[in-house]
């Protein structure tokens, strides 16, 4: 009897039930947070946020209280500070107070749950950089966000916002603000104090109009206001000198939006209910990559479309367009041409199912020849067919081509043709020259882009006179170094500089504060000065891979308007190759934790 009262004394279970005071968080967690500074907690069904978690750099750790030894990767008292807190894809319906208790905090991942406010504390955070507060309920937010004048990157997206507050232009640092999926009708004239806003989304909401200080935002790259209930876009869109892509589509557009920002390049109105495109509209839009008009109401295309040189896509998809004009066959880098859904006549079934190229060749071939198209008389310094010029070229894409003929000059029969058309852009690239072609400077008045790419080029100091250059390719020459002079260019954005003979970063570079883009892989590049990159306030790509860099300066982790930074096949040791393969963002923030206190 007293065995079996025994036995039944015993829980079986006692292995497998957790004990009752187990915390939430398990403390190996909370450990190596004080280590590395980042606590991830996402997808944990936490309903809270756990004291222990608010108090992680306030509170003595449990070990600190026991008579144990530490080795040097445990002393307690040498913790580091909570600086990224990611309790993304929970439960929780609120957040305490006491988020004031991490001060040190540059990133707070809260999207994907429950919650309806926030506390006012948030205002405490001061290193506040990045706050994400998609998917949840939150009607309003507090006044004291906006007073984090470090926050970087807001994003508020699928939310219950039916307004945002005028305060909200104090958010002098935002380069990301995401407010789309809410309920707003209109938004806030201090919109337009965001100076250093690059990616703005406002889509899927009831808006009816954009702001008049929106063109202040000259950053600004990317700019959604698709599924609103926009009738028109303000021609002050043209200037935002930075913007790159524009998405309008679902909206109530009739016409295409009188646009000529000059870096526009993928603009999205698909889906409005546009029913013509003049050729005004179309001239405007020269340096556009993409253009999406599907599913409107677009009976005719107008013969200026030839002027999109630089078009690679057009999407005509479910439109009213009976007619294609042959100059269409002309645009020389469309890649994609999508006319499904249109009610074509005079064009082979069988023809437009063969593909883009196809049907370009034949439009191609509908083109009458002009009289004076071309000029075919070989000279005595060319070899024949080499001088041939295509005239329609010349005067409707206002273009120079002369690429992949084995060259080692170029023919003035080409400068000739040219000299009446304010040619904006000119390609000589994959050719033998040696020397930048003299009468090139002809062209200095309109000329924004220009291709020597794949040549013999060991000098370009004539190109210094090309004021007006915006893109510059001279990758795969023979060049050392770039002239002091090329400073002169003040409005070139890009400069394509891989695989040349270079053994510095080029000096000049350091001086040209309009750069955006600077590709200089495959060089033998040993070193960088990140103090001066700081000086290049636009600068969003540099491409130093595959060249001889022995280190990489913490400094340059503060380059922070660096979108793309390649740094792979260099002979340094740190950063690892591991984080060098997470992209640029970790690689910044690796070096930003080298920079001695």
């Amino acid at each position: 009897m007293s065995r079996l009262r025994g036995a039944q004394q015993v829980d079986s279970l006692r292995g497998f039930r957790a004990p009752e005071s187990e915390p939430s968080v398990p403390y190996g967690l909370l450990k190596a947070a004080r280590q590395s500074g980042t606590l991830n907690l996402t997808n944990r069904s936490l309903t809270e946020v756990p004291a222990s978690v608010y108090r992680l750099n306030v509170d003595t750790p449990e070990e600190a209280h026991h008579n144990v030894s530490f080795g040097a990767s445990e002393r307690w008292w040498e913790q580091t500070d909570l600086t990224k807190l990611l309790l993304a894809s929970n439960r929780l319906t609120r957040l305490s107070d006491d988020i004031r208790l991490l001060p040190a905090l540059t990133t707070l991942d809260l999207h994907d749950n429950q919650l309806q406010a926030l506390p006012p504390a948030l205002g405490e955070l001061r290193e506040l950089q990045q706050l994400r507060l998609g998917h949840n309920r939150l009607s309003s937010l507090p006044a004291e966000v906006f007073s984090l004048k470090n926050l970087r990157s807001l994003t508020l997206q699928r939310n219950l916002l039916d307004a945002l507050p005028e305060e909200l232009g104090q958010l002098e640092a935002l380069t990301e603000l995401d407010v789309s999926d809410n309920r707003l009708t209109e938004l806030p004239s201090g919109l337009g104090l965001l100076g250093r806003l690059q990616k703005l989304q406002l889509c899927r909401n009831k808006l009816t109009r954009l702001p008049d200080d929106l063109p202040l935002l000259t950053n600004v790259k990317l700019l959604d206001c698709s599924d609103n209930l926009l009738s028109e876009v303000p021609a002050g869109l043209s200037q935002m000198a930075a913007l790159e892509q524009l998405y309008l589509r679902r909206n109530k557009l009739r016409r295409l939006p009188p646009l000529a920002a000059p870096a526009l390049k993928e603009l999205y109105v698909g889906n409005n209910q546009i029913a013509s495109v003049s050729g005004e509209d179309v001239w405007r839009l020269g340096a556009l990559s993409v253009l999406e008009l599907r599913d409107n109401k677009i009976a005719a295309l107008p013969e200026q479309v030839a002027a999109l040189g630089a078009l690679t896509r057009l999407d005509l998809t479910n439109n009213d367009i009976g007619t294609l004009p042959a100059s269409l066959g002309l645009l020389p880098q469309l890649k994609i041409l999508l006319l499904e859904g249109n009610p074509l006549r005079g064009i082979r079934r069988d023809l437009l199912t063969k593909g883009t190229n196809e049907l370009l060749k034949y439009l191609r071939g509908r083109i009458e020849e002009e009289p004076d198209g071309a000029v075919d008389a070989p000279t005595a310094m060319t070899l024949p067919g080499q001088a041939a010029v295509n005239v329609h070229n010349i005067k409707t894409l206002k273009s120079l081509a002369y690429s992949d003929k084995k060259a080692d000059r170029i023919p003035d029969e080409l400068f000739q043709a040219a000299a009446e058309h304010a040619v904006t852009s000119a390609d000589f690239s994959k050719n033998l020259l040696s020397d930048v072609p003299p009468r090139l400077c002809e062209t200095r008045a309109s000329l924004t882009e220009l291709n020597m790419a794949f040549n013999r080029l060991s000098c370009c100091s004539p190109l210094c006179s090309l004021v007006n250059l915006a893109h510059l390719d001279l990758r795969n020459n023979q060049l050392r170094d770039l002239p002091g002079e090329l400073k002169n260019l003040t409005k070139l954005h890009s400069v394509i500089l891989n695989s040349n003979k270079f053994k510095s970063f080029p000096e000049v570079l350091y001086d040209m504060a309009s750069l955006e883009t600077i590709l200089l892989g495959n060089n033998q590049v040993g070193g960088v000065d990140p103090a001066r990159l700081l000086g290049l306030p636009r600068l969003s790509t540099l491409d130093l891979s595959n060249n001889d860099l022995l280190n990489v300066p913490p400094q340059l982790g503060l380059c922070t308007t660096l979108r793309c930074l390649s740094l792979q096949g260099n002979p340094f040791r740190t950063p690892r190759a591991a984080i060098v393969a997470k992209g640029t963002d970790a690689v910044l923030e690796y070096l930003r934790s080298r920079i001695p206190a």
